[in-house]
């Protein structure tokens, strides 16, 4: 299987919180990566792009009850960034969490010219 995407990571953001989560969410997260990374048109399950947001996805993570979201966002067309994650609590995205993704994605853009 070839990937059709790769994955990187933008600072320490995304590898922090995948460190604290117990290995139910690890595995869930790892299965939903490979589905982004290997399927040619990815479900909005898995992946959605966020609206007015500039080109701002997340990445979706459902385990049992617990919905988990990475902030990302496409450069090169193929290739994904992700930024900061988060646990959602409520219906709606953490308007935190959206500011930070945002930010970093300036970040990161600025830090590559």
């Amino acid at each position: 299987m070839t990937n059709k995407r790769d994955i990187i990571f933008y600072k320490q953001y995304f590898p922090k919180f995948f460190a604290e989560q117990p290995n139910s969410v690890k595995e869930k997260i790892a299965y939903v990566f490979k589905v982004v990374r290997t399927v040619e048109k990815v479900p909005e399950k898995f992946l959605k792009h966020l609206t007015d947001t500039d080109g701002l996805y997340e990445i979706r993570i459902d385990v049992k009850s617990n919905a988990y979201r990475i902030f990302c966002c496409f450069d090169k067309g193929k290739l994904i960034v992700l930024f900061n994650a988060f646990q959602k609590k409520t219906q709606k995205t953490d308007k935190r969490e959206l500011k930070k993704a945002l930010k970093l994605k300036d970040e990161y853009f600025k830090s590559k010219k």
